[in-house]
């Protein structure tokens, strides 16, 4: 476009039902470029314009198609061909374990490719001026007037006919738009200044970030994972039930201290089916750290820092079945609670077995 000539001519309508109207008629004059600038959306105005339907939906469909491709071919080649991976005897090739590097990278392609495909291919961005944004109309367009303009298309441009056509079609408000100012080039040093204003805009977040974490290392609601509430090993846990509920079909254990489960005494029957049900809970909860014959000699290693109790000295012994029932529900030194994961008659049968152990470990001569 040649500097000086008119970049095209801009009318103001107040109705958008009159803007559409206008449209068809100065297309079919072909006095150039018939372009619109509205506050909001107008049903069919892309169409009365002639506008192509954007390509980006396509664009990002392709692109986020290449991005799963190059997903698969990566972790494909990675895993099966350059460093086979064997976990739990399956294929290294399984694409099922794939799946979501496969959508983390599609979503990235599609993301950057409709982010910078419509600011750089279909906006032509960057463009910082435009004769619109200096133009007396503008103001009004972005509030409650719709513009329709005539913008030079070609080498030749009849600015005066253009202002005619807009006239007759109803617009108001009709002005001149001047041309575009010739490209500039941007000098070295302005390059250069920006380059240098990022790089120390880095250096100083990276700065404040790291003397941030030194001097806050927790802030409310964050936590480190170390400090988070856990449960350890050989630890049984559940959520906390609410407060004042009750268990359906059970009460709520109502002692707090040993002393006063002392006279709870079992209601179970020493049956053989009983043992052997308070052998099974034995062998699947307490064996592994009181041992096979009660006597605190755990089955772990030396690695195992915790001191079980000798349920076969003389002060188990001599203890009742309602506070070895007690020890169950309220857990002991570094024994947790078990009772919430047994069932009534598991806690009164494992107690019927544990006497059989002491009893087995000191037999009297009425025994043999």
């Amino acid at each position: 476009m040649a500097e000086g000539r008119a970049f095209g001519v801009l009318g103001l309508f107040s109705d958008p039902a009159l803007l559409l109207a206008a449209v068809p008629k100065l297309r079919a004059r072909g006095l150039g470029r018939v372009q619109a600038y509205t506050p909001y959306p107008v049903h069919g105005l892309g169409e009365a314009l002639g506008l192509r339907r954007s390509p980006l939906g396509g664009m990002v469909l392709v692109m986020g198609l290449l991005g799963t491709a190059t997903a698969f071919l990566f972790q494909w080649w990675m895993n099966s061909v350059d460093y086979p991976l064997f976990t739990g005897g399956k294929d290294p090739s399984s694409w099922q374990a794939f799946v979501p590097i496969m959508f983390e990278v599609t979503v990235l392609f599609a993301t950057f490719t409709a982010g910078l495909g419509m600011l750089v291919l279909l906006n032509k961005l960057p463009a910082f001026w435009h004769p619109f944004l200096d133009s007396e109309a503008s103001r009004a367009a972005t509030r409650d007037r719709f513009a329709l303009a005539i913008e030079a298309e070609g080498e030749v441009f009849d600015a005066a006919a253009a202002e005619a056509a807009l006239m007759v079609v109803g617009a108001g408000s009709i002005e001149v738009l001047p041309g575009l100012p010739p490209p500039r080039r941007v000098p070295l040093e302005t390059l250069l200044g920006l380059a240098a204003g990022g790089a120390v805009a880095c250096c100083l977040a990276g700065a404040a970030m790291y003397w941030g974490v030194k001097l806050f290392p927790v802030l409310p609601p964050m936590s480190h994972m170390l400090a988070q509430p856990r449960l350890d090993a050989q630890q049984r846990g559940r959520r906390a039930p609410a407060e004042g509920s009750v268990a359906r079909g059970r009460l709520p254990y109502p002692f707090e201290k040993p002393e006063q489960a002392r006279g709870l005494g079992n209601p179970l029957p020493r049956t053989e089916e009983v043992l052997r049900l308070g052998r099974k809970v034995f062998a699947h909860n307490c064996l592994i750290c009181h041992g096979p014959l009660a006597d605190g000699t755990p089955i772990l290693t030396a690695a195992y820092g915790g001191r079980p109790a000798n349920l076969q000295s003389r002060k188990y012994l001599g203890l009742s079945d309602g506070e070895i029932y007690h020890t169950i529900m309220k857990g002991e030194n570094a024994m947790p609670r078990l009772g919430d994961g047994f069932t009534e008659d598991e806690r009164w049968a494992v107690i019927h077995y544990i006497r059989a152990l002491q009893r087995a470990q000191h037999a009297k001569d009425g025994d043999l």
